[in-house]
């Protein structure tokens, strides 16, 4: 005998599915509930021009707005938040899941009349402020939220300051396992990944790869311009007066980045700024070790130091070359870390988040195979 279910609408919205750390974590975990059966997936998206990035369940009903992104200013926003309230009435979904601060306000504006369970995941790094305005909106309506989900404790405490929230939890950013590939030699190579921002610190690096002089290892950085700051030609200048061609290189962006991690040996984080370092999770998930500032926040959450890589002090680049150079000379430590550091991040699996994602949108269901 068949039993009929009433499927359970659950509606994620986000601005667009383009490349970045939080587009990829909503499309994994769309594409993990789309294994549970009794669920009817939408996804909002803001942005009706840009491609998809990444790649999610052909179940999955995608709405976009018909008129054209034209930026982040006040018409647009107006013209979006009128879509959001009109698409979420038309679904009358049993959840709602909206992912990135600043958009999290303008969903809740859209709702504001209406009783819908809005769930908020704030990207945010721990007390940054999002501007004077957007902080305002963000401590009145954010109350608002049937729940919000913080990346980390750390998030979770600044954000008990200032909002009034009884449901607010921490889940971290899901890992998906990078398994080994016999065809991909290890390579010694000291591998970084991230935007080429300030924040990032790759000119620190790149200074402080230098001064190792190691003549049989590469330090490549994986990533492109961001936030308008054009740092490429920058970095390529310092390269060039530093007589590091042969040793360093700027990679550019990267769609098979797995092959990267498999072919290095260490990852090197000065990132001074972050929400959730996913490539530190990426990292660890195809058994690099990491050499990481402790910065806020996130990296503390994965890092254990001196068991799958090393937590340095904010700005302490002489202890950052200290530990990178031991990785680098002793490969017994190398190895035994490079194990522990799959070991560290079963807990982070892509299964494992998306499962925590959904026991707090829907606590009667769970991800099924």
């Amino acid at each position: 005998m068949s039993v009929n279910y009433t499927k359970r609408k659950v509606i994620f919205l986000v601005h667009s599915l383009n490349v970045g750390g939080m587009e990829r974590v909503v499309s994994e975990l769309l594409n993990q509930f789309s294994n549970n059966k009794h669920l009817e997936l939408h996804l909002v998206l803001f942005d009706n021009q840009t491609p998809l990035f990444y790649t999610i369940s052909s179940t999955i009903i995608i709405h976009r707005p018909e008129f054209e992104f034209t930026g982040p200013n006040i018409f647009y926003s107006i013209k979006v938040l009128f879509f959001i309230r009109k698409t979420l009435s038309a679904i009358n979904a049993d959840a709602i899941l909206s992912f990135g601060e600043i958009w999290n306000n303008l969903v809740l504006l859209s709702a504001i009349g209406k009783k819908m369970p809005i769930f908020i995941s704030d990207r945010s790094q721990p007390g940054k402020s999002l501007g004077g305005f957007h902080e305002l909106l963000r401590k009145m309506l954010y109350p608002k939220a049937k729940g919000i989900i913080a990346q980390t404790q750390t998030a979770k405490i600044e954000l008990e300051k200032k909002i009034k929230n009884s449901n607010i939890q921490v889940i971290g950013n899901p890992f998906s396992t990078i398994a080994n590939d016999e065809k991909i030699q290890k390579e010694n190579i000291v591998l970084s990944v991230g935007r080429l921002i300030q924040t990032k610190h790759h000119d620190s690096l790149i200074k402080l790869f230098a001064r190792l002089n190691l003549p049989d290892w590469k330090l490549v950085i994986v990533g492109e311009d961001g936030l308008k700051q054009k740092n490429k030609s920058k970095l390529e200048e310092l390269i060039k007066d530093l007589d590091a061609g042969n040793n360093v290189v700027l990679a550019g962006k990267q769609t098979a980045i797995n092959e990267f991690y498999l072919r290095s040996e260490i990852f090197a984080f000065m990132s001074s700024s972050e929400g959730f370092p996913n490539v530190i999770g990426e990292a660890l998930s195809s058994g690099l070790p990491v050499v990481t500032f402790d910065c806020v926040a996130g990296p503390s959450e994965i890092i254990e130091d001196g068991y799958n890589g090393f937590l340095v002090p904010l700005f302490d680049f002489s202890l950052f070359e200290q530990k990178l150079l031991s990785l680098v000379t002793d490969i017994n430590m190398r190895n035994e870390m490079a194990k522990n550091a799959r070991l560290s991040v079963e807990k982070f699996s892509t299964r494992n988040i998306a499962n925590n994602f959904l026991k707090m949108i829907l606590p009667n269901e769970s991800i099924t195979d």
